[in-house]
């Protein structure tokens, strides 16, 4: 029997300000960075799991990691990786942490990076990729790491196992699908704020060349440099490549009314975040008043119970899951039920160090095991710092390949975080006087 000794965590950063790499009309100079979790065994096995951020703050995170992984040293380790819905309500539900909370915000992401840990350990001991564990496992077992609690006027643990059993027929020929050609993407890469024209048009026509069949572009900073980056957009990729846009939660309701409509020229497939995710009643109102643009939303909703309240007042058009935001594997889990009993896609967000590695687990479960369709369903892509992974992904011809190694896709080379451990890493060290103005560091 092994047992959990420690819960390791790093405060890593990269400082991808400097190139403005991720800048949007809200988050103008992110680093991308990640609270970084490494749970251990005593008999050396171990998981990864981390929350991304865009810098400063990130060692709020990391904090909260740490107390609440001290409620996993000394547990049995078969006991939470063979029941990772006791393990997660252990964590989310503890009596005292959860007042900071309630499933929201740091203490529930920090819960969310110890949880993913706990999936990586169990997708490592059984020697599969997160994604095949999951769509391998009996219907029962993955409802059985739900948590339906407030859900259930929506999505009770009966309609969930009615829905994995349907998506069990054709599951083989459908995981064989996925290991031979893999999965749509689209990017993000052209669209960051911050990026002149030139290297917009350049990055466009190349996402284009590449295979993708949809790009996005950020907007909200000003409504004439938005219409100019869309032209020029629209331009560079011609009519039938479809143009996402996303605010970031930039707007007032009427507000993102009338601006969308004011692109509406330039045909964008969908409006991203038009307002603040807590909003439900906002979003319908601004998804009739936009149709036919699409509105999606996801990347900083808080937790399966908003998102059963979008999809209940039809407030958006697509559901966009974030590994890192909500309570880990399980919730997410959860919240691709409730999208499969609404009939509405789900397209991950992914732009952030790490997330293409982690979200990707999740569309490929979906495909396999839940509705057995790629109809209008794409992972998000961005081209920046895979190369920190020890499984970073793989892309071909606008799609990602599926994932092979076991585990979750978390885990990130030493040698990367030990260079950009914040203050204190080489890499940080290097940039001298400019970490300093970036991190907002004196």
């Amino acid at each position: 029997m092994s047992r959990i000794i420690s819960v390791n965590t790093q405060d890593v950063r990269f400082p991808t300000s400097l190139e403005l790499d991720g800048s949007d009309a809200v988050n103008v100079d992110p680093d991308y960075s990640a609270a970084y979790v490494t749970i251990t065994a005593d008999d050396g096995e171990s998981g990864h799991g981390f929350v991304f951020t865009c810098g400063r703050g990130n060692e709020i995170i990391t904090a909260a990691i740490e107390s609440y992984g001290r409620l996993l040293i000394g547990r049995d380790t078969d006991e939470l990786v063979n029941d990772l819905g006791a393990a997660s309500r252990r964590l989310v539900h503890d009596s005292q942490l959860r007042w900071l909370g309630p499933e929201k915000g740091v203490s529930h992401m920090a819960c969310g990076a110890l949880i993913n840990a706990l999936w990586d350990m169990r997708a490592k001991r059984e020697r599969k990729p997160l994604w095949l564990l999951l769509a391998e496992m009996q219907p029962e077992e993955i409802v059985s790491a739900i948590d339906f609690t407030h859900i259930q006027n929506a999505l009770t643990p009966a309609d969930a196992l009615d829905i994995l059993r349907r998506g069990a027929a054709g599951k083989e020929a459908r995981i064989a699908e996925l290991q031979q050609s893999g999965y749509p993407a689209y990017t993000t890469s052209p669209g960051w704020l911050g990026y002149s024209d030139e290297k917009l048009v350049r990055l466009s026509k190349e996402a284009v060349a590449d295979g993708f069949g949809l790009i996005k572009l950020k907007v909200g900073g000003s409504l004439d440099e938005d219409r100019r980056r869309m032209r020029l957009a629209r331009e560079a990729v011609g009519p039938d490549i479809r143009i996402a846009i996303d605010a970031n939660q930039r707007w007032e309701v009427g507000e993102a009314i009338d601006w969308v409509n004011a692109l509406a020229e330039y045909n964008p497939w969908w409006i991203e975040e038009p307002t603040s995710t807590d909003d439900i009643l906002g979003h319908a109102d601004i998804r009739k008043g936009v149709s036919p643009v699409k509105v999606a939303t996801g990347e900083a909703v808080a937790n399966r119970i908003v998102f059963k309240q979008l999809l209940q007042a039809g407030a958006i058009d697509v559901v966009q899951i974030d590994s890192t935001r909500v309570a880990g594997v399980n919730e997410n889990l959860a919240t691709l039920l409730l999208a499969a009993r609404f009939d509405t896609p789900v397209c991950p967000h992914a732009g952030g160090v790490g997330l293409c590695e982690l979200v990707q687990h999740f569309s490929f479960f979906d495909y396999a095991a839940v509705t057995g369709t790629m109809d209008n369903r794409m992972i998000e892509y961005v081209d920046h710092l895979h190369e920190h992974f020890t499984e970073p992904v793989r892309i071909d011809g606008g799609r990602y390949l599926a994932p092979r190694r076991p585990g979750s896709g978390a885990e990130m080379h030493p040698a990367s975080r030990e260079r950009w451990t914040f203050p204190a890493g080489q890499g940080w060290l290097e940039l001298g006087g400019r970490a300093a103005v970036t991190a907002g560091v004196s």
